[in-house]
């Protein structure tokens, strides 16, 4: 049966974690939106109104666009934050589906502009609305996109702090080592480390030299620095060699962050249990290995953020009602 419209079929694909974070504008009068801030409005407090809009409007997307999948949506968050000329809109969307949720978090966006317009035109009819935008989707074979000007390393709800904890950087490739390719997941871990209040102390690319690997970890365990982490030299090629150095200078091995790693990576790709990745201790600096490439460092670190503060806390002698893992949900 042929048809000019078709719903994508998507029987066959896997049932993994769906995220969105979408984001607009409207620019109003300065004077208008302190009106606004202060709920001083004839239709009533616009920006409570306007994320209410936002949520329905995530809820009902397939009744908006007609090929769009019903989603059984898990979460709905919108915010809409006042700025002296212009009022943004967030909105974040999860579940736990066979296709994504971009087009809900931007009908969410839009229907929480559209109701700011809609409360204020009474009072302010010329308002711009604009900069609509995805700004990052996770979830599928795909796994984390975003737009080439927002590449950064962060999940779309709340970030875990790292804030006092000292954190080095170690890229493990020859390639990168020899000035013929270019060190692309080091970056993204030194800037997820800093985005999270991390004391940050070092990035240093090596060769896969297993000698100057364990020599450059010992190095920063003398030093005190309680996080290591490693990327690179965890495949099966003849030179990566990161488990093997990694467990002769160990004291303890921490089995379940590889294994989580593992399983997380298989969510976008089966070749993820193809890694080796493994965490060790070295005296009490935690030491973990993630992947090569810059995507698979995003995945990992994403699937290890809540478990990082609570493991070096207690690594370093710490008691467990220190640190819980529940503390960063809002």
């Amino acid at each position: 049966m042929s048809s000019s419209y078709n719903m994508i079929d998507v029987s066959e694909k896997v049932t993994t974690e769906r995220k969105a974070l979408a984001t607009g504008k409207i620019y109003i009068q300065p004077g208008i939106i302190r009106r606004i801030v202060k709920k001083d409005m004839p239709k009533g407090d616009v920006l409570a109104l306007a994320e209410v809009a936002g949520i329905m409007a995530a809820k009902n997307t397939p009744q908006i666009l007609p090929l769009c999948h019903p989603l059984l949506l898990e979460s709905v968050k919108v915010r809409c934050l006042p700025a002296e000329d212009h009022i943004e809109v967030q909105a974040q969307v999860r579940c736990q589906g066979k296709t994504g949720v971009e087009m809900e978090a931007l009908c969410a966006v839009n229907a929480a502009l559209l109701c700011i317009y809609d409360l204020t035109k009474i009072v302010e009819p010329e308002m711009t609305l604009g900069e609509i935008q995805l700004l990052r989707k996770e979830g599928g074979k795909s796994g984390v996109w975003e737009p080439k000007s927002h590449r950064k390393v962060e999940s779309c709800g709340v970030k875990t702090s790292l804030e006092g904890i000292s954190a080095a950087v170690l890229t493990l490739s020859d390639r990168c080592f020899a000035g013929t390719a270019t060190d692309t997941s080091g970056p993204v871990i030194v800037e997820w480390l800093t985005e999270r209040g991390a004391q940050f102390r070092e990035h240093c690319v090596l060769s896969d030299d297993k000698e100057s690997m364990k020599k450059k970890i010992l190095e920063w365990r003398d030093q005190g620095v309680a996080l290591v982490l490693l990327t690179g030299g965890t495949g099966l090629s003849p030179r990566d060699n990161t488990p093997e150095a990694l467990l002769e200078i160990a004291d303890r091995e921490v089995p379940g962050f590889g294994e989580l790693l593992r399983m997380s990576g298989a969510k976008y790709t089966p070749m993820s249990y193809l890694s080796r990745s493994i965490t060790v201790l070295v005296g009490a600096t935690l030491v973990v290995s993630l992947p090569g490439s810059a995507k698979a460092v995003i995945q990992g670190l994403q699937s290890l953020e809540g478990l990082l503060p609570h493991a070096i806390h207690i690594s370093q002698g710490k008691n467990h009602g220190g640190v819980h893992v529940d503390d960063r949900l809002s």
